[in-house]
């Protein structure tokens, strides 16, 4: 039943992923942690975004905007190892709070469609980036600060995506090397990595047949659900 569950949630994260080109982590991550607990949860969210991350920037990489980016995804890895002290050191049921709040504040923050002027330009850069590379370790949700660094800076989607992913990579492989890899058997790897074929060919379909903005609204939703049962896990357990 854990493998059955754990393709599924993979599988849906994947599709989410290829269909709106963000959307992984806050949609696998509140599930992931219920099934594997808090620290395997993410760190199997961090695996498996950065490698869908990777595979996308493939067809992208030109249009990344390393002078924009520079700056972002090296605060994230400033803060990676703050993020990973912290899963270390909270029980499960704090953590399982923190992370959900951590999300359903990010989600709220995106819906909203927060504008500052702190986060525009350099320092928007780095505020987000600190703000995404804590998350992204801590909770294995890194996205959302740059979408909101991408909204105040005006970029379209088609100019976001790629370099979404290209901070997906670099942050996930940074937050695998300060949190560790997944202590999954091999019959389970397999489950996971078939999920994740699964579900980008079933999001490269949708993707083509859905508008945009209702799976923007799914992904959000589904993250919001997330993280709110997620703090009612941990208030549940605590």
């Amino acid at each position: 039943m854990t493998d059955l569950l754990l393709f599924g949630i993979v599988l849906l994260g994947s599709c989410v992923q290829w269909l709106t080109g963000m959307g992984f982590a806050l949609v696998a991550v509140p599930a992931l942690v219920w099934v594997l607990g808090p620290v395997e949860g993410v760190v199997l969210t961090n695996c498996a975004a950065g490698a869908i991350c990777l595979v996308g920037l493939v067809s992208g990489w030109r249009r990344v905007r390393l002078a924009a980016m520079g700056p972002l995804c090296v605060a994230a890895v400033c803060t990676v190892p703050a993020g990973a002290w912290l899963t270390r050191q909270l029980p499960e049921p704090v953590l399982f709070v923190v992370m959900g709040g951590l999300v359903t504040v990010a989600v709220l923050l995106v819906m909203r469609g927060a504008r500052a002027a702190a986060l525009r330009g350099r320092t928007g850069a780095v505020v987000t980036g600190a703000a995404g590379g804590f998350m992204n370790a801590a909770a294995g949700v890194g996205g959302p600060p740059v979408s909101l660094y991408a909204l105040n800076a005006g970029w379209t989607v088609r100019e976001f995506v790629p370099n979404a992913q290209f901070y997906g990579v670099v942050v996930n492989v940074v937050s695998v090397a300060a949190n560790g890899a997944p202590r999954l058997g091999g019959e389970r790897w397999g489950w996971v990595v078939a999920a994740m074929v699964v579900g980008a060919g079933l999001g490269r379909v949708l993707a083509r047949r859905t508008p945009e903005v209702w799976a923007r609204r799914l992904v959000l939703g589904l993250a919001l659900a997330g993280g709110v049962s997620a703090m009612a896990k941990g208030v549940w357990g605590a």
